[in-house]
């Protein structure tokens, strides 16, 4: 396998015939209501196949239900233990676990513990991981990042996150 890596950048090209290198600290970092997401792959890096995601979940955070029409998740438990929603099922996920959700299912990740947990998702396509880089806020070292309040999610944020085959079901 051949490494496309451009001389002191983290822009990074896919090579159809090679692979993508992307040091640990070279992934798209933003804020995005309460948590930390670095996408460390993007459906642009990648000719569409995928998109690579690490995220730290604090105590509290994680997404609202939300729906993928044209993409799948599959999730690995790095650290920590999260409920997830499966449709109409909630269950545990600790250390180590994969979750598996695939496109038209009602889902999301919750911690409801006391401790961060680490995430590594993958879309399946990629691309609905630039609605992090797009709609997410430059962290601040030092600081702690918060969730959003109501005000935050304007239509200016509903059309990205459907841009990103992203919706929110009816509550």
């Amino acid at each position: 396998m051949t490494f496309n890596v451009p001389e002191g950048s983290a822009d990074l090209e896919y090579a159809k015939k090679g692979g993508v290198y992307v040091p640990n600290k070279d992934g798209a970092t933003t804020w995005f209501n309460g948590d930390l997401y670095a996408v460390m792959l993007s459906g642009e890096q990648t000719g569409g196949q995928l998109g690579l995601i690490e995220a730290m979940v604090p105590p509290g955070g994680g997404p609202p239900p939300h729906i993928h029409e044209r993409t799948d998740e599959t999730f690995y438990v790095a650290h920590g233990e999260l409920e997830f929603l499966s449709g109409d099922k909630t269950f545990t996920a600790s250390t180590g676990d994969v979750v598996f959700l695939p496109r038209g299912n009602v889902h999301r990740f919750h911690n409801p513990g006391i401790r961060p947990a680490t995430l590594v998702f993958i879309y399946t396509p990629g691309g609905a991981e630039a609605m992090f880089v797009e709609g997410g806020d430059e962290p601040q070292p030092g600081v702690q990042v918060l969730p959003w309040g109501p005000e935050r999610i304007d239509e200016r944020m509903l059309e990205l996150l459907a841009k990103n085959d992203t919706v929110l079901p009816p509550q």
